[in-house]
């Protein structure tokens, strides 16, 4: 409370005294007295919450206003206000700042004597004190909110008068919810303008309306003086013009103040921002006229807007990464519930001050559509990890205009009207699509990269048995990595469909290296199992876990075709060297089994073909755990080399079959040969046309009757059309046949039975003796004519 108002010695000084007195001191106690007064005022207010404060610094107002129009004469202007030229305490000031000029003091003020007045009424002082004890008293009453009945029985008549007042104002306050009107009636410019210094005190003190007016009086004086002297202004023109320019600015720039802390005091600057609207509107009114500023205030109250989100905007809290791993979603979190709340205070509060022109509301959302943006923009270089990248893009494209923000049902229906898409900068958005597609990347090889070492430390290294799945063996990575890829693209679809394609391409292109390295950390943990049945079953596994892996991926084939046919490359030639080793582990297992087929001891033996026969059966049971299409690929691939080994002995000439001996082969062949077709045939071996040529060639070496044989070529040429000559004259000698007449006379019928197979109805796929090879010649008759053999026919 101010000095005067305690000490009962000393009385409220009066602006209007008749008294004269030193011009300077009595500006330091008038400011003084106000400055006091209106702090006294403001501070139980600002501790009150936001509609308790509007309308207690309502009330303070309306106490203020009733003291000055007790001791000053009535209003004049047409809406009058705490900045106006008849309730203004600094309109007094310049009265009596015009009058302290003309007329020179002849006392001085001491500092603890009152001031006294030669006509002052008695009366008149006692009702000063009155007032400045009720304002004391509103004070008290504000800060501490609690009305004792005592007190109320003290006061006196006026301040009950006060007191009703400042309620009607408070409801009426609250019931007026609605914008000021755009036109308006601008107070009375003062015939002669304040000082530069007095304005700018004005300025300082925030009484905008009254230094606008004598700015306005400044510039109107200027512009007269201006249009005396249109050729050659004299200096004092040019300095009361740069004077003019000065104050102008000054008064921009606490405008601009004003305006950019509003957001975050909107009850405190509420009855300013009437000010600062009418003063924008009058300066655009007046931007084609001398004297004012070239720049237009309305852009200048607009970039005010803009400071004063930018400045909420870096006032969210944010942490560093090393502190919280959540430290993005969270600034997020907080930057959109602090965007809902300012829009909120400007629905509340600040829109009412201005004219339906500014478009408050609509600068404050452009604002922040800009300001976040660029925000956004410069938090970007910070956002390395996948979970960040996808809250930053989840919270640009979802969130922002969602109801969670922008879409807010406490900003409706306002905010139906304008755009609720952030202001990004070009490219800014394809920028982090694209690093987001790079990041999918990294993560998806250094998923890989784990599923490599979890199979190691759960397999590879203490040599476990690999799982089961359906009867099958399989790894469980197939579905851990598909279980990746779809998480990256149900994510990617909810953030842009467009980025559902970009993410499986990258994921894919990462995943198409996965293969070989696999393949070869597997054989450089496991190679040393071979040929353990162990190292066979971790084949098969692998073979049946990159077949369903392919066939996982092979869903994205409509939006990636060129990425998947990729991997399914990389897959298949994977699939291929597996089988190619089980393939050569067991052609190298059954090799001198087979070398020893259509021997003496083979004739005489089963040892071989049992053993052939085991090895076969274990690889057959283990391809019971290989999933299709594989197995019947992989059966028919040992069906085939079985086949040509097992006949190929018979093209070896190794042995001969004599006294009758050609007829317990051919019925251990026959045997023999029905037990491996049914065990092919269990492995799922689709050649079934290789089933014939044991019976074909077991029928023509158990034949007792020589000219018979001719009989049975017939369905051999047909089975297998590249069954040549001297692939017959092997079986012959196998068989004991080696020269003769009958022995011509069959190769003749060969190469008749040779001329009529269309060569263009061969299978090329059914290909057995073509490359088959016969290790010696035994042709007997190699260089006999052909009327020779004619000759030997009977009846020739």
């Amino acid at each position: 409370m101010d000095k005067s108002s305690e000490n009962p010695e000393e009385d409220s000084v009066s602006l209007q005294s008749n008294r004269k007195v030193q011009a300077n001191g009595v500006m330091k106690e008038a400011l003084g007295v106000l400055q006091t007064f209106r702090q006294s005022i403001r501070r139980p207010a600002e501790r009150s919450s936001p509609k308790i404060k509007d309308s207690k610094v309502t009330s303070s107002t309306q106490a203020e206003n009733m003291s000055e129009s007790a001791l000053s004469p009535p209003p004049t202007s047409p809406s009058p206000s705490a900045g106006s030229p008849a309730t203004s305490p600094m309109k007094t000031i310049g009265g009596f700042f015009q009058k302290a000029e003309e007329e020179q003091p002849d006392f001085t003020l001491h500092k603890h004597k009152s001031l006294t007045r030669s006509k002052t009424d008695p009366n008149m002082s006692r009702l000063g004190d009155s007032i400045l004890k009720k304002g004391a008293s509103i004070r008290r009453s504000l800060r501490f909110k609690n009305y004792s009945n005592k007190a109320a029985k003290q006061e006196s008549p006026i301040s009950e008068v006060l007191t009703e007042r400042m309620v009607e104002n408070e409801t009426e306050e609250e019931q007026v919810l609605d914008e000021i009107e755009e036109s308006y009636s601008l107070p009375e410019i003062p015939q002669t303008p304040l000082s530069v210094m007095q304005i700018n005190k004005l300025i300082e003190m925030e009484v905008l309306e009254e230094a606008h007016l004598n700015l306005l009086a400044m510039r109107l004086e200027l512009q007269k003086e201006q249009e005396q002297f249109p050729d050659d202004s004299p200096v004092e023109l040019a300095k009361k013009e740069k004077d003019l320019i000065l104050l102008y600015t000054d008064l921009r720039k606490k405008i601009c103040t004003i305006v950019c802390d509003s957001n975050s005091f909107p009850a405190r600057n509420k009855g300013l921002l009437v000010h600062v609207a009418r003063i924008i509107q009058e300066e655009e009114k007046r931007a084609e006229e001398r004297g004012g500023l070239p720049e237009s205030w309305m852009e200048a109250w607009k970039e005010a807007v803009s400071e004063g989100v930018q400045v909420k905007v870096n006032s969210v809290h944010l942490e560093k990464k090393e502190q919280n791993p959540s430290w993005l979603a969270v600034h997020l979190g907080l930057l959109g519930k602090t965007i809902v709340q300012d829009l909120e205070n400007v629905n509340r509060d600040l829109r009412w001050s201005y004219p339906p022109s500014f478009k408050v509301f609509s600068n404050y959302v452009k604002s922040y559509h800009r300001i976040v943006g660029h925000h956004l923009r410069k938090l970007e270089p910070q956002v390395t990890e996948m979970k960040d990248l996808y809250a930053l893009l989840d919270w640009i494209l979802n969130k922002y205009k969602s109801e969670k923000i922008m879409g807010s049902f406490s900003l409706q229906p306002d905010m139906a009207q304008e755009s609720a898409d952030l202001q990004l900068e070009e490219g800014f958005l394809e920028q982090l699509f694209e690093k987001y597609c790079f990041r999918s990347k990294e993560d998806m090889s250094a998923a890989l990269d784990r599923v490599i070492e979890l199979e190691y430390e759960s397999v590879w290294k203490d040599r476990e048995q690999p799982q089961k799945e359906d009867n099958f063996l399989q790894s469980p990575f197939p579905m851990d990595i598909w279980t990746k890829v779809q998480a990256d693209v149900v994510h990617s679809r909810k953030l842009d469909p467009k980025l559902v394609q970009k993410v499986v391409a990258s994921c894919l292109e990462e995943l198409k290296t996965f293969p070989e390295r696999f393949e070869t950390q597997f054989r450089h943990h496991c190679s040393a199992l071979q040929p353990q049945p162990l190292w066979t079953e971790y084949h098969i596994t692998y073979i049946n876990s990159f077949a369903a892996l392919q066939q996982h991926m092979e869903g994205y084939q409509d939006s990636c075709p060129k990425e998947v046919e990729g991997f399914k490359l990389e897959v298949k030639d994977l699939i291929l060297r597996l089988m190619q080793s089980l393939e050569e582990q067991y052609k190298e297992d059954v090799k001198p089994f087979l070398r020893r087929m259509m021997t003496r001891k083979w004739l005489t033996n089963d040892d071989d073909f049992n053993s052939l026969y085991k090895r076969t059966e274990l690889l057959s049971q283990h391809c019971d755990s290989m999933r299709p299409p594989y197995v019947q690929e992989f059966a028919s691939h040992l069906h085939h080399h079985v086949v040509k080994e097992y006949i190929g002995q018979l093209m070896k000439n190794n042995y001969t079959c004599k006294n009758r001996k050609h007829e317990k082969a051919a019925n251990k062949i026959h045997k023999q040969w029905n037990r491996l077709s049914d065990l092919f045939d269990d492995m799922k071996s689709s050649h079934k046309w290789l089933h014939h040529v044991g019976e074909d060639l077991n029928n023509i070496i158990k034949e007792t009757n020589k000219t018979d044989i001719k009989s049975h070529l017939q369905p051999l040429v047909e089975h297998y059309p590249d069954f040549s000559r001297k692939h017959l004259v092997a079986v012959l000698y196998f068989r004991g046949l080696k020269k003769g007449r009958e022995y011509n006379l069959i190769l003749q019928k060969l190469a008749t039975l040779k001329k009529e197979v269309d060569s263009s109805s061969i299978n090329r796929s059914q290909v057995l003796f073509g490359d088959m090879q016969v290790t010696a010649n035994t042709d007997c008759l190699p260089s006999l004519p052909f009327v020779c053999v004619n000759f030997l026919r009977p009846n020739s």
